[in-house]
């Protein structure tokens, strides 16, 4: 066993290949990843637009339009860089926790491996497992070096796989859906003829609907309920926009 154990010390650790034609599952991070960007993107630029006009209303203000635009795009290229950064570093980091963490349950497996035995039967009876039925189990397992390695990484330590492709792939979709989130509420203040107000309100609108769409992907991919996820992500991102709003109107009076 002992020599099974360090076979796979220079293995990396991954998921089993899955055969072709069978059925795909969608894939959480990817689902997170797109949430975090396109909903930051709506609701940050957002507020800031609506801030804006909230101030052009006061007397003796000049902000225009163009001014308007120049601070969202200026926040989409310092937000989506941000949002595309952070997602890449906190990606990595878990990538990097999850490799120690094998390191240390690898070696923890050939210097201790009774005690890691003995973990292994608390899992076991935990799924029910009793008497002879759990040494059975252990024995199966124990021969099966990194299938023991899998158990404890997930049932133990409650750690997920992370593939060394994860951080670039988290960087490009976060940073992505941030930029085409903060292209939606800009879009009206492009359009000739029409005023800040006009505009903010088409940019309401226009995000309010996009929060609903993510909404509705969202309770798609995690089977719940259209309705109340399209509700409760409009809900929550219209209401942080409006603070932009509320906080625009009142720094102008200052």
């Amino acid at each position: 066993m002992v020599l099974g154990v360090s076979l796979l010390s220079g293995e990396q650790g991954g998921r089993v290949p899955m055969h072709p034609g069978q059925e795909p599952h969608p894939h959480p991070t990817l689902l997170s990843d797109f949430i975090l960007g396109s909903q930051d993107g709506l609701v940050n630029v957002l507020g800031i637009l609506l801030g804006l006009v909230a101030a052009s209303t006061v007397p003796g203000s000049h902000v225009t339009s163009q001014i308007v635009i120049i601070a969202g795009l200026s926040a989409l290229a310092a937000e989506s860089l941000s949002m595309g950064a952070v997602a890449y570093t906190s990606t990595y980091s878990r990538l990097r926790l999850y490799g120690a963490e094998r390191e240390r349950e690898l070696r923890e497996m050939r210097e201790v491996p009774e005690l890691e035995r003995e973990e292994v039967r608390v899992i076991l009876r935990g799924w029910g497992y009793e008497g002879a039925e759990v040494e059975d189990m252990l024995k199966r397992i124990e021969a099966k070096p990194k299938a023991w390695l899998d158990l404890m990484m997930a049932f133990e330590l409650n750690l997920s796989y992370i593939p060394p492709e994860a951080p670039r792939r988290s960087a490009v979709i976060v940073g992505f859906a941030t930029v085409l989130g903060h292209f939606v509420p800009l879009v009206p203040f492009f359009v000739p003829g029409f005023s800040l107000i006009d505009s903010a309100i088409v940019a309401t609108i226009l995000t309010g609907i996009m929060l609903a769409a993510i909404g509705i992907y969202e309770a798609k991919v995690t089977v719940g309920s259209f309705a109340r996820s399209a509700v409760r992500m409009t809900v929550i991102g219209l209401a942080s926009g409006f603070a932009g709003l509320l906080f625009g109107y009142l720094a102008s009076l200052l």
